[in-house]
């Protein structure tokens, strides 16, 4: 089972282990990592945006279009920007370290 670390603003950090092609916004939420995620991981807000380092992006499929439409609402956008509700994880990116910015955490 691949593991993902969240890592959360203030130097904290979250290590889960997750089933194969499950999105980050459900691996974020069975540990209890307070992404917002409002619409419900449909892919209608930009409220579970996190960042992910190049290693990541390299070997995950690109976003689509839909999803870089909608990151232009996330707040501190930036290369490294994705929604996790749109991020499935693989075994190729077992060990990946998932930025979760504080726009992103629920109050």
């Amino acid at each position: 089972m691949p593991r993902v670390v969240f890592e959360l603003p203030g130097g904290r950090s979250a290590v889960v282990d997750v089933a194969e092609g499950t999105t980050l916004l459900e691996a974020a939420r069975s540990a209890a990592v307070a992404i917002e995620g409002a619409c419900g991981g449909n892919m209608a807000c930009a409220t579970c945006h996190v960042k992910l380092p190049e290693t990541a992006r390299a070997v995950l499929p690109r976003a689509s279009a839909e999803e870089v439409d909608m990151l232009d609402f996330a707040e501190g956008l930036s290369a490294e920007s994705r929604l996790a509700c749109q991020v499935r994880v693989t075994a190729a990116v077992d060990g990946v370290v998932v930025r979760v910015p504080a726009s992103s955490l629920l109050e």
